[in-house]
């Protein structure tokens, strides 16, 4: 039995062959990561590299796929691992226990992937992902905020400069374009106008480097649906997939 015949018969063997030759990094595996993972895997990616330094916790439960009461307090990255080979368990997984800070990017993006997914929710780290990719030439679609939306008819894709209503995609543009980044990185954003905006200073772009798990600034608990985070990460897959298999 042929677990991926759905697939071959819709993309042909040509385009579906190539697919399984793609190697894909997806950083961050929370409420939009977990569902870009289930996509990716089950239409027959076959070679993925995930990373997440964080562990699974009660609050993680209302939205992200990998979150339930007996993978409470493990590692996001090793439960994603044990999903992806549960679904096909011939796909290659590297897994890294990482946080996102410019002292791991040579560990995350290199060897090059054919395709960098950023599903990373804090702005400081999603800058320097971003930025290192964009530096290395590697093609990119990247996750804005789903948090507070409630319409899914909102959901838009398109070009990271591009954007509007979306303040995570605003503040990020602000810090790229002060690194000499432009246009080209994909996302996936929402349209839809919410009363919120990332309070940070100007010159701010500095994390603590105490401990991985205190890095970054503290986020505020913003409300979310599973619904609009899964449709972003399912958004995210959908594309990658006809991007990876585009002869």
């Amino acid at each position: 039995m042929d677990r991926f015949i759905r697939t071959r018969r819709l993309l042909g063997e040509e385009r579906f062959a190539l697919l399984q030759s793609r190697m894909v990094t997806i950083v961050g595996l929370g409420a939009v990561g977990g569902y870009v993972v289930e996509g990716l895997v089950r239409a027959g990616i076959n070679h993925l590299r995930i990373v997440d330094y964080d562990t699974i916790q009660p609050s993680n439960i209302n939205r992200q796929l990998l979150a339930l009461e007996t993978t409470l307090g493990r590692a996001k990255a090793e439960v994603a691992q044990e999903r992806i080979l549960a679904i096909n368990s011939e796909c290659r997984v590297e897994v890294l226990q990482l946080f996102a800070g410019e002292e791991t990017m040579q560990q995350i993006l290199a060897p090059k992937p054919d395709l960098l997914i950023d599903a990373i929710d804090s702005l400081n780290p999603k800058t320097q992902l971003l930025h290192s990719a964009y530096l290395s030439k590697i093609p990119t679609i990247s996750s804005m905020g789903a948090a507070l939306r409630t319409d899914p008819t909102l959901i838009r894709s398109g070009d990271l400069f591009s954007t509007s209503n979306c303040p995570l995609a605003r503040h990020l543009r602000k810090r790229l374009r002060r690194r000499g980044v432009g246009e080209g990185i994909s996302c996936v954003y929402s349209i839809e106008k919410i009363d919120f905006d990332y309070q940070l200073p100007e010159d701010d772009d500095g994390v603590d480097t105490s401990s991985y798990a205190d890095r970054g600034r503290k986020r505020n608990v913003l409300g979310s649906l599973p619904t609009i985070t899964g449709i972003f990460g399912l958004t995210i897959a959908n594309m990658a997939l006809l991007q990876l298999s585009q002869l």
